[in-house]
């Protein structure tokens, strides 16, 4: 089942909303070309969407994978995106903030303007959240403090998480310009690791707050190869062990990052929307990084958080240089000079 077109009322909602639910995200998509803003910030809604129903923890392991797939089902038009909301809605919990609630209640009119698009983008965002829904709800079985297995099984996670959102904006970078789509096969393989590297920053900024609610999405091997055990991890104790396997992790991110930068650097020069779109959320992951490879004992998402000064200094220096590839590199190689080393082979930095 095909929904109308979208009306003005749907396309001003969708706007709205995003300034809501992302102040991120609401700050880049508007830099990217006009012909892009609407697909991609219809596809950060999906995506969020998704997230809400895996988050909530008031919904119980079954409801989340039914309505998971639903909305996959919705999202494809073979069920009424009425019918989601009517379901999800009332289930929600004070756990889910209210621009969610909110963006749960009108998921038509989102979901009218996902309708809109052409088949090619229309196919990368039912690919996308298909893919996200269902690999989150496998791996929110399984939560535990225990951390995951490994780094392969990490690496999965981010790939569930954000590294196939980094195929979606490449599949519809390149619908978007025929020149992108001359580098597609490169630019696939590095999307996933630009995603990796932003989602690595996010489980290591956010590994309190997770713990707080029974999760941990740190690999247990990386940890133990340095005689820690991540179940005994508790705020407020240091413990130069599990210092020393989040310094590891840190270099990590570090490689995806600046595999996130060449891919920034595939893109045409002429392209300065999308280039900063990529170079921005870059460019505060690799703040990120520091304050949390300067405060590894740190106890609190707080306390890594970027300032907002730091934001507007990394916005105005990308931009300014976007066209640039041998600043933007020399850049990431001071910005980041203070962050591990770490040599890993490549196999292990990628979902397998």
């Amino acid at each position: 089942m095909i929904n109308q077109p979208p009306s003005l009322d749907d396309e001003q909602y969708q706007l709205n909303i995003l300034n809501g639910v992302s102040r991120t995200f609401a700050l880049t998509i508007p830099q990217l070309p006009e012909a892009l803003r609407h697909v991609i910030g219809n596809a950060y809604l999906l995506c969020r969407i998704t997230d809400t129903i895996e988050d909530d923890n008031a919904l119980t392991s079954e409801q989340t994978r039914r309505l998971s797939d639903m909305f996959s089902e919705v999202v494809c038009g073979n069920i009424a995106a009425e019918q989601f909301s009517k379901e999800l809605y009332p289930l929600l919990s004070d756990h889910t903030i209210p621009a969610e609630h909110d963006l749960i209640k009108h998921a038509p009119a989102v979901i009218r303007v996902t309708h809109s698009f052409n088949t090619n983008q229309r196919k990368a965002l039912e690919r996308c959240v298909r893919i996200m829904s269902r690999g989150m709800a496998d791996y929110q079985d399984t939560e535990t403090l225990d951390g995951l297995k490994d780094l392969p099984a990490m690496n999965l996670y981010c790939y569930y998480v954000a590294g196939v959102v980094g195929e979606m904006l490449t599949e519809l970078f390149c619908d978007y310009s025929p020149e992108i789509n001359q580098n597609k096969s490169e630019l696939m393989k590095l999307s996933v690791s630009f995603g990796q590297g932003l989602q690595m920053t996010n489980i290591l900024k956010d590994i309190w707050d997770d713990r707080e609610r029974g999760a941990c999405w740190l690999p247990q091997d990386i940890f133990l190869d340095n005689g820690f055990i991540l179940r005994e991890l508790q705020s407020g104790h240091q413990d130069k062990r599990f210092e020393a396997g989040l310094a590891a992790l840190i270099g990590i991110a570090k490689k995806h990052l600046y595999n996130a930068l060449t891919y920034t650097c595939l893109l045409p020069t002429h392209e300065k929307g999308i280039r900063k779109f990529c170079l921005w959320a870059l460019g505060m992951a690799v703040l990120t990084l520091n304050k949390i490879n300067r405060h590894r004992d740190f106890s609190n998402g707080q306390q890594v958080k970027i300032s907002r000064r730091a934001v507007k200094t990394t916005v105005l220096t990308t931009s300014l240089f976007a066209s640039n590839d041998w600043i933007l590199n020399r850049l990431f190689s001071i910005s980041a000079r203070d962050l591990p080393e770490i040599e890993i082979p490549d196999e292990l930095l990628f979902k397998r």
